[in-house]
């Protein structure tokens, strides 16, 4: 059938040539006697062929390594695939092949503070702080953790960290105590970085209680280096003389006989990172990912899909708490300028990231989807007020960008930049659907599937689908896939995850849908779907519509159980001053049924005060799910406002029909 929806944005024929993408694709077709025309056969070549894929990407991204081997892909199977078995690399020396006075970071704080560092110096100060830690007894498989903001330091200290065949693991400072020793207190860390402070919505938030209780608590913790950020090195050093196996960030590294910088070579499936699921269920999960995997698909989703070079300024906002730090710093490996930006995206108005948008030159500005609706109730327009001028990709993740989110940003932001929606998580560390800047951009949809991920759309009986919803899966083994999880002896907790639905094929937990021109939509959480009837509906087939209704700010919906069935309740936070009346009610209602069907109408619509939130921004449909049906939230820790779930309890419209 021929799609009536016309694409926002379409790229000339001239700059699809220019591409790395491109580029790639002509690069297969004559290596491997290809006539490829697309990205579309570019894709599923890659699929079919996925050790040639992996193998002329591992060449194409220049990986920097001391050993490669002969073999791509040895034992291929989910869990526990061995991707280049023979390999021998470090992450840090990808990251840090550029030595030149080119800005690699620039760090931005709420409170106005800027600070750059230049290639050349990036490489000296992980030098330093490298040598520190291995005087300090760091070494292979050893874990580091850091309660850090988006800084400088916590760049460097990865990059040290890396160096040195450690594992990095991090969370930012704005989590409570319980939510670091629930995730530090399972990896047994035997340095923590953490800053003293940190700025974030005009306020000053002193971190040094919590870091007493954490040091207290965590016994692997030999050393806390104590990173300056709300107080002058001076004053930090005098507030934590008290401190319990504390010292500045200067003293550590002062004290420590100088090393030249050496990059231990592991294996391609060495660990990285650990990173933590969002918790809202139990302990987080701890997710071990690996040096090779990361790395590759990171150079993937970076040159190919996002086409970064070195003339980009990337920017994404993001915690060290998030997945998308780490995507962002492996940006380093381009030679890209990075920004790090850290403190509230509206403080001191809504347009302040835009504002540094214009005085970095940022060229690749990623964010959320909450982010853009925000920006877009807020009636902010940057394309009237900022000249924008270098800017030619944004980027959105986190949840589901709604149609009108699109529309939005070719509207009121630039018409002439590549939206890339885009889906993953921090279970990969990067994506299964992504941009793609030799592809159009369609409404409500994610341009294309990752090259090598055999992502499809299965139904309840395990049959791919076309232009149909259902459980977006990945059904052959790809580089990035976890390690495992950590205390995760026999592997259960693991294949619990992931492959229990379907054996030996990764099933996300995304409800979902291909469309005609190999786009994806994703309607949501599998677990949060609603099913009143028995017919599953997205959730985020219901927000794309309520975004459009002009009071509300905000909305949550969930599945009530309700006399031997399920019915659809929406919880609306709306603009300040107003209160939901049955004219409001109608008029939510009739949005919603005018553009889905009767089934996805609420029946009822309740005003709240707030919605719970994990710290990385996504609403927790399950969490308030458990709360109208009387069962307990575990580790409320992992929400950024807890107190929120209170407002879902016990409410007299929810008992009545």
């Amino acid at each position: 059938m021929s799609n009536p929806v016309q694409p926002l944005w379409q790229p000339t024929q001239a700059a699809i040539a220019a591409t790395q993408m491109d580029q790639f694709r002509r690069q297969i077709n004559e290596l491997h006697q290809q006539s490829l025309p697309d990205y579309h056969a570019l894709y599923q070549w890659s699929v079919d062929h996925r050790e040639q894929f992996w193998s002329h990407l591992w060449e194409f991204g220049e990986v920097i390594a001391s050993a490669r081997g002969n073999k791509i892909l040895g034992k291929d199977s989910m869990p526990g695939a061995e991707w280049f078995p023979e390999a021998q690399l470090n992450f840090a020396e990808n990251l840090l092949r550029f030595r030149d006075d080119k800005p690699a970071l620039v760090e931005r704080l709420e409170n106005g503070r800027r600070r750059t560092l230049s290639y050349q110096q990036l490489y000296e100060q992980v030098e330093r702080l490298a040598a520190a830690l291995a005087d300090a007894g760091v070494g292979e498989g050893d874990r580091v953790a850091g309660f850090m903001p988006n800084i400088i330091d916590t760049v460097v200290a990865m990059l040290a960290v890396s160096s040195l065949g450690a594992i990095w693991t991090s969370c930012s400072p704005d989590f409570g105590i319980n939510g670091v020793l629930d995730r530090f207190g399972q990896v047994e860390p035997k340095i923590l970085f953490a800053c003293e402070g940190y700025f974030y919505n005009g306020k000053v938030i002193d971190s040094l209680p919590r870091l007493a209780q954490i040091v207290e608590q965590i016994d692997s913790i030999q050393q806390l280096v104590v990173v300056p950020v709300a107080r002058s090195s001076e004053q930090t050093a005098v507030d934590i003389a008290g401190l319990d196996r504390a010292t500045t960030l200067d003293t550590f590294v002062e004290k420590a006989p100088a090393r030249p910088l050496t990059f231990a070579q592991t294996a391609f499936n060495h660990p990285l990172y650990i990173m933590y699921s969002s918790g809202t269920t139990g302990v987080p999960k701890c997710i071990v990912h690996g040096v090779g995997g990361t790395l590759l698909q990171h150079i993937k989703e970076h040159r190919l899909h996002t086409d970064i070079s070195r003339d980009d300024t990337l920017f994404y906002f993001t915690t060290c708490g998030w997945m998308m730090w780490n995507w962002l710093v492996s940006g380093l490996a381009c030679g890209a300028t990075l920004v790090l930006y850290d403190g509230s995206p509206f403080y001191p108005a809504a347009q302040c990231l835009w504002d540094m948008a214009d005085e970095e030159g940022i060229s690749v500005f990623g964010t959320s989807a909450k982010y853009l609706a925000a920006l877009e109730k807020a009636g902010c327009k940057p394309r009237e007020s900022h000249r924008l001028e270098r800017l030619r990709a944004v980027l959105s993740t986190g949840s589901p960008l709604a149609h009108e989110g699109f529309r939005y940003v070719y509207r009121d932001i630039k018409s002439d930049v590549c939206l890339s929606s885009i889906s993953g998580g921090t279970d990969i560390i990067s994506c299964f659907a992504l941009g793609n800047p030799t592809l159009p951009v369609y409404p409500g949809e994610l341009q294309c599937r990752g090259l090598g991920m055999a992502v499809q759309v299965w139904s309840d009986d395990g049959k791919p689908v076309l232009e149909e919803k259902g459980e977006l899966v990945c059904a052959t083994s790809f580089p990035c896939m976890p390690i495992g999880f950590w205390n995760d002896a026999d592997g259960s907790k693991y294949h619990d995850a992931y492959f229990d639905s379907w054996p030996g094929v990764w099933a996300h937990g995304d409800y979902a849908e291909i469309t005609e021109h190999g786009g994806v939509i994703i309607y949501g959480r599998s677990d949060a779907v609603l099913n009143p009837g028995g017919v599953r509906i997205g959730t985020a087939e219901i927000y794309r519509q309520v975004e459009k209704v002009e009071e509300v700010l905000d909305s949550i919906c969930i599945g009530q159980d309700w006399r031997d069935d399920v019915r659809v309740v929406l919880f609306v936070v709306l603009r300040e001053g107003l209160t939901l009346d049955d004219e409001l009610i109608q008029k939510i209602r009739t949005t919603i049924r005018a553009n889905t069907t009767p089934r996805h109408v609420p029946a009822k619509v309740i005003q709240v005060a707030d919605i719970p939130r994990t710290i990385s921004g996504k609403i927790v449909e399950l969490a308030v799910r458990n709360v109208v049906h009387g069962k307990p939230v575990k580790n409320q820790e992992a929400l950024a406002n807890p107190e929120a779930l209170k407002l879902f309890e016990n409410l007299p419209a929810l008992s009545e029909g």
